[in-house]
């Protein structure tokens, strides 16, 4: 791919994301982020865990949902936040399930979290404590909800992967803090 294709698709990227409502702008990079980092998942596992990567590819499922979230954005930014969150908590469910608890995907919990409790205006802030109670819902499911993961790794191995779980919710919620800082250093101040 040459210099200029490389603009170009970049260029398009950043039009995708793009919205007037900020909120929106930023549920929409944040969406695009996720879904770009997600082919890479069964690599990192392999790099850092093991060789064993097939349970990861249950994250491919939620894929779509995070590309839509721009093109749902401009339609309607409520359900284009909505989707956002049910993508992320529904992928972090399926994952949970797929990879077993032991493996601390249900981190990425925290991420939604936050986007649950700062996506949304006052007036919608009921919407927010619904998702997240979603998010706290699923973290505290009783561990009789979950069938066993279809492969069980080793008690190093699950160390390993609680690390890059980790590693990786902190890093998406350090993203998210940045892009909110900068929303509201963008904001006009009363003086």
């Amino acid at each position: 791919m040459s210099t200029f294709d490389l603009r170009g698709a970049l260029a398009h990227l950043r039009d995708y994301a793009s919205h007037s409502d900020p909120r929106a702008a930023l549920a929409n990079t944040v969406a695009l982020v996720v879904a770009s980092n997600q082919p890479f998942y069964p690599l990192y596992v392999y790099w850092a865990v093991s060789p064993t990567i097939w349970p990861t590819y249950a994250s491919f499922l939620s894929t779509p949902l995070f590309l839509a979230v721009p093109w749902l954005m401009r339609r309607n930014t409520r359900l284009g936040r909505a989707t956002l969150l049910f993508a992320g908590i529904g992928n972090t469910l399926v994952c949970t399930i797929a990879l077993g608890r032991a493996s601390g995907v249900d981190v990425f919990l925290v991420p939604c979290l936050v986007l649950a409790l700062l996506l949304f205006r006052r007036s919608e802030r009921w919407l927010g404590f619904g998702f997240a109670a979603l998010a706290g819902a699923v973290y505290l499911a009783p561990e009789g909800m979950f069938v066993a993961p279809g492969h069980l790794y080793a008690a190093s191995e699950y160390a390993a992967l609680q690390r890059l779980n980790f590693i990786s919710a902190v890093t998406l919620t350090g993203l998210i803090a940045l892009l909110f800082a900068n929303l509201l250093e963008d904001e006009p101040r009363p003086r």
